[in-house]
């Protein structure tokens, strides 16, 4: 049963990374995104990785990519112009591609024991890995909040018309 819960969520992430490239409009790519956050949480569940599930669930599908489809919409991208891409990219891009498909192809062709799997002796408990992060790693863990209210809060101001004054244009034109 763990199997085939394995790879259907498994595709389901592979769907979802893959339907996230090739959206053109940004709310559907954040959805797919959202996807494949959660189907990453379902394979942590597999693992046994309940407080690992959650917070991703949480965290990512919950929080992040809320405020990432919030700050999508508040900027509210028209329609993006369709180009056929570049030169250069189809030129190296999918030659590079193939080699590492058969790099990847080759490593699993030639490994040993594949799909034999255990647990480690040193299981870490819910308690452990919290103090952990809010002990040892806190500082980490703070930056990061920040960083990510910076980048949004930079966004907001990017989107605004007139450079973060939204009545300076109106202004302007009513004077002309």
């Amino acid at each position: 049963m763990h199997l085939i819960l394995f790879f259907l969520f498994a595709g389901f992430c592979l769907a979802g990374a893959i339907n996230l490239l090739l959206q053109s409009h940004p709310i559907n790519s954040a959805l797919s995104l959202i996807v494949v956050m959660t189907s990453l949480a379902v394979l942590y569940l597999l693992l046994g990785a309940e407080f690992l599930a959650a917070a991703q669930v949480i965290v990512y599908s919950g929080a992040i990519m809320v405020l990432f489809t919030f700050v999508v919409m508040l900027l509210n991208a028209g329609r993006e112009e369709r180009t056929m891409g570049s030169r250069t990219a189809r030129s190296v891009g999918f030659p590079a591609v193939v080699a590492i498909l058969g790099v990847i192809a080759t490593v699993i062709l030639k490994a040993q024991g594949l799909g034999v799997a255990s647990l480690g002796d040193g299981l870490t408990s819910t308690e452990d890995l919290s103090r952990i992060l809010f002990t040892e790693l806190l500082l980490p863990f703070e930056v990061t909040s920040v960083l990510i209210l910076i980048a949004i809060l930079g966004a907001v101001a990017l989107a605004r018309h007139g450079h973060g004054d939204p009545d300076g244009d109106r202004e302007r034109t009513a004077t002309k």
